[in-house]
């Protein structure tokens, strides 16, 4: 499968999970690496309505056919060697992620006096299922994953389960658009790390005493995300591309409903970004 998807990994860098699809008249090569850099402006936690322009920087390669791609502060290994050629491509590896949520750069006062938290650092493994030729032509690509990650050093002490679909075709040898849905299912030492307020917290904040992000595990967030590549050479598959992006976010429920995005921020998220890559 012609490899367009690592022309997205830019949505890396606002944590959009995009995949994207092959467009080739040519047999793709084993070794590729593409790199880039961009910037965006985002929420300044999840469930915040202050923003932060950030920037950000992506790699995604193959070597002898096995992938390895950065998302964010995720980076992603493809331990299933690429079949070329196939409609259907099995994805299995590990992941690892670091979770920086309220660490540094909140500016809502209240939300700052609770104090910064331990990032967080992540480790797990993903697996997902792509097949091109679906719709529009032998080269778009229909794709569906889930990710696992449980925090190994002591922050959170809890898991992420995240679940995605991603669209993505070519308009021409020059022009691709993606689309994604992907929601957060997280654990219950999550949802109190990040979203309860004990007493102390809130005698420090203003904030409202809250417990019930914590009694259970459960879904936290919907994403939903566009995206839109451009080559600067006439050949998304190699030189220069610029990309925009877009996303939308809706907090859910009990963490909804926390005094941290009910009263100081607000259950909708957005995003947007533009970037500048390189593919060998």
């Amino acid at each position: 499968m012609m490899n367009y998807r690592r022309l997205t990994a830019f949505v890396s860098l606002f944590v959009l999970a995009q995949a994207t699809p092959a467009i080739a008249q040519e047999a793709e090569d084993a070794n590729q690496l593409t790199v880039g850099v961009g910037a965006g402006l985002l929420p300044s936690y999840s469930g915040s309505d202050d923003y932060n322009l950030t920037p950000g920087a992506l790699v995604r390669g193959k070597l002898a056919d096995f992938t390895f791609f950065s998302r964010g502060a995720n980076l992603y290994v493809d331990a299933v060697r690429d079949d070329h050629g196939a409609g259907l491509d099995f994805e299995l590896g590990p992941v690892v992620n670091l979770r920086s949520e309220r660490h540094s750069r909140i500016k809502d006062p209240q939300v700052r006096a609770l104090g910064k938290l331990d990032r967080a650092w992540e480790a797990g493994g993903w697996v997902g299922l792509a097949k091109s030729g679906v719709f529009t032509s032998a080269y778009d690509n229909l794709s569906a994953r889930i990710v696992y990650l449980k925090d190994v050093g002591g922050a959170h002490k809890s898991y992420v389960i995240s679940p995605a679909m991603e669209y993505g075709t070519p308009l021409s040898p020059t022009t691709y658009v993606g689309v994604s849905i992907s929601a957060d299912y997280v654990g219950k030492g999550f949802g109190q790390y990040y979203y309860d307020i004990d007493l102390a917290g809130s005698q420090a904040s203003g904030l409202g005493v809250y417990a019930a992000a914590g009694d259970k595990a459960g879904f936290a967030k919907l994403n939903l995300g566009i995206v839109g590549a451009k080559s600067l050479s006439g050949d998304l598959r190699k030189g220069w591309a610029v990309f925009g992006l877009g996303g939308y976010g809706r907090m859910l429920g009990r963490y909804a409903d926390s005094p941290l995005v009910k009263d100081a921020g607000d259950r909708n998220q957005w995003l947007g970004g533009l970037g500048l890559a390189y593919s060998f």
